[in-house]
């Protein structure tokens, strides 16, 4: 099943009296369960191609189809539904709320659907069992360490079984030890909930977990290629 669909696409942004364009002409497609990632160095255009299928922003040129909507014809209402019910987000900053404890940080999501308190505490705590996370639900983010708050990170994103999970540099804060914690539990999910994982990175460390690489050189596809010294993680 394809989820995501990118044709002809260009994402330009006005400078000074012309513009830059950080996407140029990219086609690919991803199918459920992927676990795949653009890399490459910093202003290839990664963040903004995971942005547009995260329908946080919107191409300029051609199309993405995500969960068989195009970005590009959605209202703000259609967008934000689409990413409530299909998508979730992982960033490099975690992005909790401080005030929050950690189950408020992960049901937060789930408070714009029509869910049951019952049914959201369900939820929530599967969420944290699932990252091993379950004694932490009253802490608060600031009580935590990095990779305990990522791993809090990864189960408000998974809280509400999207189809698609879109990882920013997740590992950017993170120690190498806690860097491969993450990725496996990463991996885990994809393997188990057949959740389609897109990362934007540079980190060796998550390449090396990637079943598909497509570096970025200038807003365009250098390359696009299975990777065969990936690792193999037993889930």
């Amino acid at each position: 099943m394809e989820v995501i669909k990118i044709n002809n696409l260009v994402k330009r942004f006005p400078m000074g009296k012309g513009y830059f364009t950080a996407l140029n002409k990219i086609n690919l497609s991803f199918e459920k369960g992927e676990f795949a990632g653009f890399v490459g160095p910093s202003g290839s255009g990664k963040t903004t191609l995971l942005n547009i299928i995260g329908s946080l922003d919107t191409p300029s040129d051609g199309s993405v189809i995500v969960m068989g909507k195009s970005v590009s014809d959605l209202t703000y209402k259609q967008s934000a539904r689409l990413r409530n019910k299909h998508i979730g987000f992982i960033f490099q900053t975690y992005n909790l709320l401080p005030v929050y404890t950690v189950f408020e940080n992960v049901e937060f999501s789930l408070l714009l659907q029509n869910i049951s308190a019952s049914e959201r505490k369900k939820a929530v705590m599967e969420a944290l069992e699932w990252l091993d996370i379950a004694d932490k639900a009253k802490s608060k983010p600031n009580m935590l360490s990095g990779g305990e708050c990522q791993r809090v990170a990864i189960a408000r994103a998974m809280v509400k079984k999207p189809e698609i999970i879109l990882a920013d540099e997740p590992t950017a804060n993170l120690d190498s030890e806690n860097s491969h914690r993450i990725l496996q539990t990463m991996k885990k999910l994809n393997e188990e909930l057949k959740v389609s994982f897109l990362f934007a990175t540079h980190d060796e460390k998550v390449m090396k977990y990637l079943d598909r690489i497509i570096a970025l050189v200038d807003g365009r596809v250098a390359s696009d290629e299975k990777n065969i010294s990936k690792l193999e993680i037993k889930v």
